[in-house]
């Protein structure tokens, strides 16, 4: 340390600084702020005040390194650490924690617990699964050995968690259903809009058995599949859930959630979006009474002629909130960036609904973009005399034709791979067009913002399925399966409203960052952060209210913390 004097017109100040690294870079800090010379002169008058000012730099040198050896000869270099202790402890689940906490899921478990009269502590399990999802997605035996990284948890046993499950996947609806109402609370939860799909998740397994049948795998395995159901609001958290067989079809799935979600949530005035696939008829009309309203993509493709002739027509578009007519013949498809719509009735089946198409140029250069890739993959397969046979609708190999012919003086058939140019030109005649149904009137700009906002669900999906890892699935009894798939719900929910807290960084980034807030402990119960400090993790701290990169974290300090993120909150009646 040394002493820095700063100078004016009438007086000059003292202080003493030393050097520091910040992020790499070498600056300056103020460790003491020793007064004027005026001041010094007054009160130690037998110093002359620059000579008393480098004596104090001296002292505060001292002390520092005394503080420094103290805590060096704490520890020996010939003494071996201790034998099996943990010594290195993740605190990052604290802010889930501390969002958990707000969502009325203490007081369902207490319940719970209550009524079925059981000893081990059901929420303390079902919080520290949901922990262990997010930040370290294995079997129910590996999170519990993760479990005892969790600084300050209390650590349940296996075979009190495989109890729970068993529990908890009785008492799903009440679980789900406080978790919606209370997180209200946490953030506005906008029900105006519902977005529901169906996913489904393959197990490891040979033969079919319970939930677990063949069907129609989304990534394309010969195995037994589960298939779940979720319904999203329109801020992207996730609403509620549902499972059902492997084999069954999707779309019967909806109405039940649905009226659950009346039932519980105490919804009735609302749209639901869907895509194609789950857009039956009765589902549309089940959806076009009362204060209900729905959505639903549309293939162009499978429109009757008339319909699809009109949808194909280039003539008679519109821009939102312009009634100029448009021909799409007129346009440069190269640079323009519009989003032409046209819109008609198209009753029949008891229903009542309008066609609504839109057409961009920037999305009819993207799908002829994607296309020459394929196209050229197409090439490359026929001229290697290969055909992909999947069953992919965006595989190269559709572009591909077979042509048998005999050479003459032979007697076996040959095979001649060709470019179907038919199968090009028929899909370049929908590039650009999107339709969609409904049986609501609202203007085309919240129409087209309704249905775009239908990819955050597959979002849901996969961050369910990469982040979390929802499979492998490692418990085999079907009540165990429904609560798996119960704590990567919850686990989903609780972090988007994390993610919400601290917008403008991927799932990844934030899952990287909780994972690695880390401690180490120096002493019995103190501990220092192992973690670099990055903008990341002071916004996290920052929104959250707590720091954990101090450069010691006391147990007196980290008490207060836990206490704090385990509190539920006291928010204003509306």
């Amino acid at each position: 340390m040394r002493v820095k004097v700063t100078k004016n017109k009438n007086s000059q100040s003292f202080y003493v600084i030393k050097d520091v690294n910040v992020a790499g870079k070498w600056t300056t800090k103020i460790v003491a702020a020793l007064g004027n010379e005026n001041q010094l002169r007054e009160k130690h008058p037998d110093y002359e005040p620059l000579v008393w000012a480098k004596k104090q730099a001296k002292l505060l040198t001292q002390k520092e390194k005394a503080n420094q050896n103290s805590l060096i000869k704490s520890f020996s270099a010939a003494k071996l650490i201790e034998k099996d202790k943990q010594r290195s402890f993740n605190v990052g689940y604290l802010f889930l924690q501390d969002i958990l906490s707000q969502l009325g899921l203490k007081q369902a478990c207490k319940k719970i617990q209550a009524q079925t009269r059981i000893k081990y502590d059901l929420y303390n399990i079902l919080a520290l699964l949901i922990y262990a999802r997010i930040l370290s997605p294995s079997s129910k035996k590996s999170s519990l050995a993760y479990m005892q990284e969790m600084l300050g948890v209390d650590l349940p046993n296996l075979h009190d968690i495989y109890r729970a499950l068993s529990l908890l996947s009785e008492r799903k609806e009440e679980l789900v259903s406080a978790s919606y109402h209370h997180s209200i609370n946490v953030k506005p939860r906008d029900t105006r809009i519902l977005y529901y799909d169906c996913t489904n998740f393959y197990f490891e397994i040979e033969a079919a058995e319970d939930m677990k049948q063949y069907g129609v795998s989304k990534e394309h395995r010969p195995n037994p599949i589960i298939q779940m159901g979720l319904f999203m609001d329109a801020n992207g958290l996730p609403l509620s859930f549902t499972l059902f067989d492997g084999n069954k079809n999707e779309q019967p799935s909806m109405k039940p959630l649905e009226k659950e979600i009346m039932r519980d949530f105490h919804l009735s005035d609302f749209v639901v979006c869907t895509d194609a696939g789950l857009s039956s008829n009765q589902n549309r009309k089940y959806n076009s009474f009362s204060n209900r309203h729905f959505i639903t993509t549309q293939s162009i493709k499978k429109l009757k002629k008339n319909f699809k002739d009109w949808a194909l027509d280039p003539s008679g578009w519109q821009k939102p909130n312009d009634k100029t007519q448009y021909n799409l013949n007129e346009l440069n498809l190269e640079t323009d960036n519009s989003i032409y719509y046209k819109i008609r009735p198209i009753n029949g089946n008891d229903l009542d609904q309008n066609l609504f198409v839109t057409f961009s140029p920037k999305y009819l250069r993207y799908q002829r973009q994607i296309r020459q890739g394929q196209i050229d993959r197409a090439i490359k397969q026929a001229n290697s005399k290969q055909k992909n046979k999947r069953n992919n609708p965006n595989d190269p190999g559709r572009f591909i034709k077979e042509k048998h012919f005999t050479k003459e003086g032979e007697k076996a058939n040959q095979v001649q791979y060709l470019i179907d140019k038919e199968r090009i030109k028929k899909e370049k005649m929908f590039d650009g067009f999107y339709g969609i149904c409904t049986d609501l009137e609202a203007s085309p700009l919240e129409l087209i913002k309704i249905n775009k906002n239908r990819w955050e669900i597959e979002r849901c999906f996969r961050e369910m399925k990469t982040e979390f890892q929802v499979r492998p699935v490692y418990v085999r009894r079907e009540d165990r399966i429904k609560s798996h798939f119960l704590v990567c719900f919850l686990a989903l929910l609780v972090f988007r409203l994390f993610k919400q807290e601290i917008p403008g960084y991927s799932s990844y980034e934030l899952i990287k960052t909780l994972r690695q807030f880390n401690l180490a402990e120096i002493s019995a119960g103190d501990y220092i952060p192992i973690f670099q400090r990055t903008d990341l993790t002071d916004k996290i701290h920052d929104s959250f209210g707590f720091r954990l990169d101090r450069e010691l974290i006391t147990q007196k300090y980290f008490k207060k913390i836990y206490k704090q993120t385990k509190k539920e909150k006291k928010y204003a009646k509306n």
